[in-house]
């Protein structure tokens, strides 16, 4: 599997493993066969996610077994329209969800996600950034849901995105809270480089396309998750 990480430079540790590659189930790099975790594994569960993406694809991710962390690292791209659904259920008692979803938008790319707190003391926390390239349109839908009587949950649904002038970007956060939670955090930003951070890296001897990659390096690896 070592081709996989080096190539898409997913931080890896030990695990169970979940791989997907262009939307497709990869079985001989994955120890797992399902997104429904059902038992207790002694080690986290990794759901990777990279590739090239087009049209419709889904990731339904049922937690029903307590005390089972699971990580999702997503690095993608597409240059057709693509739409990606990421639903996810957790109802196992002190089990968490932690995702990272990075995207390359070069046409028009959608992500939906949802997050079903249906247990007390669950962690669902997904980050989502999303580079918009030229004339792209990038939507980025997510929701967070904790249910009645549900305690001491743990919720927190990121969007970001570094969009070239002519991109267009649509942000749609919802929550839907229906139980006091231990946090709940929901939020949508833009990333714009300052003038006095491009002239600086300018004045070190790098290139419009360099300071363009920095730039994109900055933004992609600003994250605390994992």
């Amino acid at each position: 599997m070592n081709y996989l990480w080096q190539e898409f430079n997913i931080k890896t540790f030990p695990s169970e493993t979940i791989v997907f590659r262009d939307g497709i189930f990869q079985p001989e790099l994955s120890t797992l066969e399902s997104l429904n975790i059902s038992r207790n594994y002694n080690k986290p569960i990794h759901i990777i996610y990279v590739g090239e993406i087009e049209g419709d694809k889904k990731l339904n991710i049922d937690i029903s077994v307590p005390n089972q962390e699971v990580f999702l690292s997503a690095k993608i791209q597409n240059k057709k329209p693509a739409f990606l659904n990421i639903f996810i259920t957790n109802t196992g008692k002190k089990s968490s969800f932690i995702g990272k979803i990075i995207a390359q938008n070069y046409s028009e790319l959608k992500i939906e996600k949802f997050g079903n707190h249906k247990e007390s003391d669950t962690i669902i926390k997904i980050d989502t950034k999303v580079i918009a390239h030229k004339d792209s349109i990038s939507k980025l839908l997510g929701t967070a849901k904790i249910d009645k009587n549900i305690k001491n949950c743990d919720s927190d649904i990121k969007f970001s995105a570094l969009a070239d002038k002519s991109a267009r970007i649509e942000f749609l956060p919802a929550q839907l809270i229906s139980s006091a939670p231990k946090s709940a955090d929901h939020s949508a930003s833009i990333y714009k480089a300052t003038n006095t951070q491009i002239e600086f890296l300018k004045e070190s001897g790098l290139s419009t396309t360099e300071v363009k990659k920095v730039l994109e390096e900055s933004f992609i690896n600003d994250s605390d998750l994992f």
